[in-house]
């Protein structure tokens, strides 16, 4: 069945709905950024428990966050009856998921995303997740929130980078779509965003993502081309974390599109659109700073990706937009020829 989607402009009628369904306890869970931000548009909601509250953060996406929410749980006499709102950004709900789908062996959750990226990203598709040792979303189990209820009256509130990072996943989706939504992407004014543009751009790239997990909901074929960008940026990511070096995820994803339609390129990929994307990518997104001393360590990065086999890396590369390949390999040299290219292209 695909995954529940509700559109709404008003976010409190839909948790008063969640909270006539027949659960024994609901609880919200929250970090504490949105806590303060996002907790308020709800308003006082008869049957809901008081927030769990989380510390904000992707580095703080760990197994000690995922053990303080089910020690709240169990404390609070949650059952496997009971229900977990997840009110928040991508953090939150990759590791909301994860800890209703654990605890008692799985209670429903619903996800309620607060910034671009949870809402055509993290929040859909059935990921949850958490890090683990240094290594992005390590730990996780395939698991479909209850519903995913979209307001984008909450876009208004971001700041301009997590604005930036949720729209690089969006880019993703045109790329993986067709050259017409490519192109819309290319051309929109990130800087001074149109957000009743951007509202329909948002269901839009729900609806690719939708389509590609429910053809393949456990990622065994065509949902792997949802990783286009995330090889590279992972690492990057990785690198950037383990150097206690802060960035947005989405900016990583930026980043690895560039690495991976580079490399795109060899497989017949438009050389104007590559060109294209990356000046999009340089004008809104800058540059990450390593050095040609940082290559082997992130391609013993790239080496320990989930979608690999073995000892091979799995790339998802294009041969023009909407036209996907997965499961592609690449020599060690290509892949820094492409490090080299994101440093100097």
């Amino acid at each position: 069945m695909p995954q529940t989607i509700t559109y709404t402009t008003d976010i409190r009628k839909e948790v008063r709905r969640l909270c006539a369904e027949a659960y024994d306890r609901i609880f919200l869970l929250t970090d504490n950024t949105t806590e303060q931000l996002c907790r308020p548009l709800l308003g006082n909601i008869d049957g809901l428990e008081e927030s769990i509250v989380i510390k904000a953060g992707d580095d703080n996406k760990t197994l000690e966050a995922v053990s303080k929410v089910w020690t709240e749980l169990q404390q609070r006499k949650a059952t496997r009856h009971s229900l977990l709102i997840n009110l928040g950004g991508g953090m939150v709900t990759d590791l909301g998921g994860f800890a209703a789908s654990t605890f008692k062996r799985g209670i429903d959750f619903i996800n309620i995303p607060t910034t671009l990226l949870a809402m055509v990203d993290a929040a859909v598709g059935g990921k949850t997740g958490i890090n683990f040792n240094d290594f992005k979303n390590e730990i996780g189990v395939f698991r479909d929130a209850k519903e995913v209820i979209i307001d984008t009256s909450f876009l208004r509130s971001l700041d301009s980078q997590n604005l930036h990072s949720g729209y690089a996943e969006m880019l993703k989706h045109s790329l993986l779509k067709d050259t017409a939504m490519w192109a819309s992407h290319v051309t929109f004014a990130l800087c001074k965003p149109n957000f009743v543009q951007l509202q329909e751009m948002v269901r839009q790239s729900i609806e690719v993502k939708r389509a590609v997990v429910a053809e393949d909901p456990t990622e065994k074929g065509i949902r792997k081309a949802l990783n286009l960008g995330h090889t590279f940026g992972h690492a990057l990511e990785s690198l950037a974390m383990l150097q206690q070096r802060t960035g947005l995820h989405g900016y990583f994803v930026a980043w690895g599109l560039i690495c991976e339609l580079y490399l795109s390129c060899s497989k017949g990929f438009p050389t104007d659109k590559m060109r294209q994307t990356v000046r999009y990518i340089r004008e809104n997104y800058g540059y990450f700073p390593f050095s040609c001393n940082d290559y082997e360590h992130l391609y013993q990065l790239m080496l320990h990706d989930k979608k690999n086999v073995g000892n091979v890396i799995n790339f998802t590369l294009l041969r023009d937009a909407g036209d996907i390949l997965i499961d592609q390999h690449v020599t060690k040299e290509e892949v820094f020829e492409a490090f080299d290219f994101l440093r100097e292209g």
